[in-house]
């Protein structure tokens, strides 16, 4: 009883922040300014997603574009991450040759860096391969990371080599072995990795990669609209929400794939 009073409140200092966000998008601007703030809305209105219509209307880039963007850079660097991270994967945890040991080892040392450290490497590199302004300049490097590569590793290896084996003395190949046993078998680390991948994704704004305004994701459109000044705290607070909505949606329809890959749920022999 005990437990579950302490997990209870727990629980309610989690979704705090998230019950903030959502009065607050329908907030008027003299509750915004209310000191202390409060939690719930007093008197509802919907004039700061209406003052937001109005602003992306009057966009200079129709923000159908902007969305595009976000999307194409969603999809293909998720998608990209999820293949890579696991094909890289599956022959560190399953196989063993020259380096293998001194690879693991450097993956998981390269945990230690962040984006921060590693942003001018990765600018120089891409600068480089002339992919400066373009979308392959911020899916590359997110794609190379090691953090999908290293949940991907640490998954596979709980998978049983009497499997693999079996595979093989039924003529599969390589190729089949990873498609049609490792990864229905790390269903759930693939999904976790799907899920951090689109948050990344998606709300990443260009930083220093993207300089063109047609390649522009949407994050970088909304937030210039929140950096327009006081005035538009009420719109700042419904693009707040809006950006809030799509990767807490994802990650409530695929909670118990990343709670059972955190808590390294493979199947043993």
């Amino acid at each position: 009883m005990s437990l579950t009073f302490f997990l209870g409140l727990f629980g309610l200092f989690s979704v705090w922040p998230l019950v903030f966000i959502l009065n607050n998008a329908f907030k008027p601007l003299n509750e915004i300014f209310l000191f202390p703030p409060k939690l719930f809305v007093l008197s509802p209105t919907l004039t700061n997603f209406q003052d937001l219509l109005i602003i992306i209307g009057n966009s200079w880039i129709p923000m159908s574009r902007y969305l595009f963007n976000t999307l194409f850079l969603t999809a293909a660097g998720t998608a990209g991450t999820v293949i890579i991270g696991s094909m890289a994967a599956f022959p560190l945890a399953k196989y063993v040759f020259p380096g293998s040991k001194t690879m693991s080892k450097l993956i998981v040392y390269s945990l230690m860096f962040n984006g921060t450290v590693t942003a001018l490497p990765n600018y120089v590199i891409m600068s480089k391969l002339n992919m400066i302004d373009s979308y392959w300049a911020v899916i590359l490097p997110s794609v190379g990371s090691t953090l999908g590569l290293y949940l991907m590793l640490n998954f596979m290896v709980q998978v049983p080599d009497a499997l693999i084996e079996a595979a093989k003395i039924d003529g599969a190949s390589e190729f089949t072995i990873f498609w049609k046993v490792m990864m229905p078998l790390s269903k759930a680390a693939w999904i976790t990795l799907i899920i951090l991948s689109f948050q990344n994704f998606w709300g990443t704004t260009g930083g220093g990669f993207i300089f063109s305004e047609k390649l522009k994701p949407i994050s970088y459109a909304l937030a210039q609209i929140v950096n327009a000044g006081v005035a538009r705290t009420g719109v700042a607070s419904a693009v707040t929400l809006i950006m809030l909505v799509v990767p807490v949606a994802v990650f409530i329809f695929s909670q118990s794939n990343v709670i059972q890959t955190m808590a390294s749920a493979g199947i043993k022999e």
